[in-house]
């Protein structure tokens, strides 16, 4: 069978595609030669500094780096903690609001206007200032009692981030054609499983990416729960750097922030780059 497919290959075919290789070749032998390159340029820009030695000692200094890992580390564990509770609460909360932005039900009037209140002023509001107004405005009323500055924390990336992630949802919903909702009622389907079966699914493979860009921004803005006072990676990187006057906890903690979304980041670019190719795969020579 192998064979005979070999067979059916024209030889225009077979040089295209050998041509392709000689390019794909040239290309990373090129990419290659250029990045190392630019390395090389950096790393003696910096060498030939005047001030690397100074800056290499109070960033880059191998023992404050694993005197302070062990610390920063229990910090970053606080932040992943917090980024799973709010990545389980966010969709479910951003869904919710999006369904009532598209709903043209009579009875939920006054809740679209609410809803698009909300989420255009809450749009607005810079996150370390929605964290301030929340973490201290909360306690401030006197009715819950003592909160931890992490559930403060918490709540604040939950508000900020569902407004986004449901206007991002909106706009996959309305992008599905509404031939789709018109086929779906023809064959029985309810309101309730047309959007279930039909809408969700179809809305949500055109705006993953997007998505992907939002948990990845809220996966760095979960260090920000550290201007309440939350012990995470980055005030436990404050608390080294005030302790030894050298800066290279930040690194730590940077370096612990990279670790934890690089995975999300390389899936959300491959994710990305296999959309595209599914979609211009038509028109490819």
């Amino acid at each position: 069978m192998a064979i005979a497919m070999e067979c059916t290959v024209s030889p225009i075919q077979r040089e295209r595609d050998r041509y392709r290789r000689r390019q794909a070749c040239k290309s990373t032998l090129t990419s290659v030669g250029s990045t190392l390159l630019l390395a090389a340029l950096v790393v003696l820009a910096l060498h030939n500094s005047p001030g690397w030695p100074h800056v290499r000692e109070t960033f880059f200094s191998g023992p404050y780096f694993m005197e302070s890992l062990p610390k920063v580390w229990q910090g970053i564990l606080l932040n992943l903690r917090v980024l799973c509770f709010t990545a389980l609460i966010v969709p479910i909360t951003a869904t919710l609001l999006a369904m009532i932005r598209i709903s043209r039900s009579p009875v939920l009037f006054p809740f679209r206007v609410l809803t698009q209140a909300f989420t255009t002023l809450l749009r607005g509001i810079p996150m370390i200032v929605l964290l301030y107004l929340i973490g201290f405005g909360v306690p401030g009323l006197g009715v819950f009692g003592g909160i931890s500055p992490t559930v403060l924390g918490t709540v604040a990336l939950i508000v900020s981030y569902s407004t986004f992630t449901s206007e991002v949802l909106r706009a996959g919903f309305q992008d599905v054609h509404p031939s789709q909702r018109a086929s779906a009622r023809a064959l029985g389907l309810t309101s309730a499983q047309t959007m279930r079966l039909v809408v969700i699914p179809q809305a949500l493979r055109k705006v993953a990416p997007a998505l992907m860009n939002d948990f990845i921004g809220m996966q760095k803005d979960v260090g920000l729960i550290s201007v309440l006072g939350a012990v995470d990676a980055v005030r436990a990187a404050q608390i080294e750097v005030a302790a030894s006057y050298n800066f290279t906890p930040y690194i730590v903690a940077s370096v612990l922030f990279i670790c934890a979304s690089l995975p999300f980041i390389l899936w959300n670019d491959w994710y990305t780059a296999k959309l595209r190719k599914r979609e211009l795969s038509a028109g490819t020579v």
